[in-house]
């Protein structure tokens, strides 16, 4: 038996859906009015009766949008565009919360969205003719050179590390005496070493004795006094393992394992208490102390795929495992991480923006910063992994695919010159600041280029390695500062730029914010005007006696009656914003005037001046 749909026949008009009925009569009343709070109330009343359509859903949407709640809209706009409706300004809207919630992977497709709708619009072209994130990493200045390894074999070679003592370990597939994998059918892995020359050649690959079992081993990760090896391996090992449905197949796990140097020999293969047969550990690497163990896993609790772990290591005891996070995992999979003595943390990823398949990233951890791709020649659009790098001999080991499809060693080298990535953040709410301007100065305090903050609130700049810099930020509305980043030897470095929002000057007769400037023939609350309403909120809950009246202005174009609704409209939607924040409403009242009251009095006014015209003060 069919399903019977009515298909309600909306009307667009001017940008706005219009559906009223009577259950919506007294929510719209409200809307209309301008009272998006108690709108906002009134639809979702409507929603807990179940009474819910593509109508109801956008006017909570707009609603939360006019309130700068980016939270909710973005809660609702997603099931407004599930229904893929027509207009344009939906996925705007969609694109400017997400944005502002700092998913800019969903803001770019809700963006396409909107501009597939409406490709002459200004904000479509603007967005169309931003270089995509794939052309900025081609343009980024390589940080290593590299060179394929000898020790690569006609089999998979991959997972390599250069310890102090100048050995290299790595995992390998090369010995034909093993019986082969279905998977790939090549041999079961083993874990194989070779000595590191100072010139950057290596020996002949040999066997690690003790360590390799009947299955697949590796890859390893070895401490600094060269005496302890933390390794892959399976739960084989210890006869454990799922079966399949049928009872006719068993599946391993993969579990890391302990072995300790005794007499120049590794010794003792012991699982570690953290293993599980629920989920597999693999791809270890050891702190440079001694205390931390990084690896992969596909545990409970993560992200999604196989994330990035930790846990404490002291003697044979060990903590609780801790995912390092969304900064670093995502939905996909991040795996092979590698820690330096630096506290530089490298893995892969087949998610976070890259040339394709798996990307090869470095996280400084001593930051917290966000990670970065390591760019060409390193990666390319083939599987790139497992990269190790030794800081004290400048040297790095990773894996790649790119030739024939087989995983091969390659090694890389720093190329003199530093990466400064400056990330723009308000001090107190730690939002990122986008349109910040910043100079940078040499050591002598010599100007050598200035650039602005993108819309992620950083930017980059290609600078000498082993010299000093400073970095004068300043940004409308914030106190300008000057950061400092020590001589850098190469590769990449994060420069956390936090500017203290300026106060409000507070009068007998006026508090004195920065100006809020509404968009053209806008009377949505933006995110510049959401910083500058968070500081009269502040003032007023520290003086819970004062009353604000906001005063709301338009610029000269337009006729007067229709600049004096426009007016009233931001004036409202200000008074509005500011209660969303849990200001009374007996406290804070709006009105608009128009163009009466220009800051600016001007015949040919620039689209500046214009724009110092729209204003809300108080």
């Amino acid at each position: 038996m069919k399903k019977l749909y009515i298909t309600l026949s909306f009307v667009i008009a001017s940008g706005m859906l219009s559906a009223q009925n009577a259950k919506t009569k007294d929510a719209d009343k409200l809307y209309d009015r301008f009272e998006y709070i108690d709108a906002a109330s009134a639809y979702l009343k409507l929603t807990e009766k179940g009474y819910e359509d593509s109508y109801v859903q956008q006017r909570l949407a707009d609603s939360y949008y006019n309130m700068f709640n980016t939270t909710e809209a973005i809660k609702w706009y997603e099931k407004v565009v599930a229904s893929k409706p027509k207009d344009a300004e939906v996925y705007y809207r969609y694109a400017q919360m997400l944005k502002a919630e700092g998913n800019y992977e969903q803001a770019q497709k809700q963006m396409q969205e909107f501009a597939q709708l409406k490709p002459n619009d200004e904000r479509a072209v603007t967005f169309k003719n931003n270089p995509d994130y794939l052309t900025e990493l081609k343009s980024k200045r390589p940080i290593f050179e590299i060179k394929s390894s000898a020790l690569s074999s006609a089999k998979s070679d991959f997972g390599g590390i250069i310890t102090d003592d100048n050995t290299i370990y790595f995992t390998s597939a090369r010995n034909e005496a093993r019986k082969t994998y279905g998977w790939n059918d090549q041999p079961y892995l083993d874990v194989y070493q070779a000595t590191y020359n100072a010139d950057g050649t290596t020996s002949e690959a040999t066997l690690v004795e003790s360590v390799n079992t009947k299955w697949h081993d590796g890859p390893a990760t070895v401490t600094a006094d060269g005496n302890t090896m933390y390794i892959t391996s399976e739960s084989f090992n210890e006869n454990k393992f799922e079966k399949s449905d049928d009872k006719k197949s068993r599946f391993s796990r993969m579990y890391l394992y302990k072995a300790t140097k005794k007499d120049g020999k590794w010794t003792g293969l012991t699982p570690l208490p953290i293993n599980n047969i629920e989920y597999s550990l693999r791809n270890p690497s050891i702190s440079q102390d001694g205390k931390t163990l990084y690896f992969s896993s596909d545990m409970p609790g993560g992200f999604g795929g196989e994330d990035i772990w930790k846990v404490s290591v002291n003697g044979d005891e060990y903590g609780t495992p801790e995912n390092l996070g969304d900064k670093i995992n995502t939905p996909g999979n991040e795996s092979f991480p590698s820690i330096t003595s630096e506290n530089i943390l490298y893995f892969s990823s087949d998610t976070k923006q890259g040339f394709g398949g798996f990307d090869i990233f470095e996280a400084d951890l001593n930051t917290n910063a966000a990670p970065i791709n390591v760019g060409e020649p390193v990666n390319t659009a083939k599987d790139d992994f497992a990269f190790s790098y030794n800081a004290s001999k400048k040297a790095a080991i990773f894996s790649s695919n790119r030739e024939g499809g087989v995983d091969n060693l390659y090694m890389a080298s720093p190329i003199c010159g530093v990466n400064a990535i400056v990330v723009v953040k308000n001090a107190t709410t730690r939002k990122a600041i986008e349109s910040a301007l910043i100079h940078v100065l040499d050591d002598t305090n010599s100007l050598v280029t200035s650039n602005s903050s993108d819309g992620t609130g950083r930017q980059s700049f290609e600078i000498q390695c082993d010299k000093e810099y400073s970095f004068k930020v300043s940004k409308e509305g914030f106190e300008d500062g000057i950061f400092t980043m020590p001589a850098s030897p190469n590769g990449s470095t994060i420069v956390e730029a936090y500017l203290e929002p300026i106060k409000p000057i507070i009068t007998e007769t006026e508090v004195i914010l920065q100006p809020i400037y509404f968009e053209f023939n806008k009377s949505n609350i933006t995110a510049q005007g959401a910083e500058e309403l968070d500081k009269l909120v502040v003032v007023m809950n520290e003086h819970p006696e004062m009353v604000i009246f906001a005063k709301s202005h338009t610029d000269s174009r337009g006729k007067d009656k229709y600049n004096l609704d426009l007016s009233d409209r931001r004036a409202k939607a200000t008074v509005q914003y500011i209660i969303s924040k849990g200001i009374s409403k007996e406290r804070i009242s709006g009105q608009g005037f128009g163009e009466s009251e220009p800051k600016v009095p001007c015949k040919e006014c620039t689209e500046e001046e214009h724009a110092q015209n729209r204003r809300s003060e108080f």
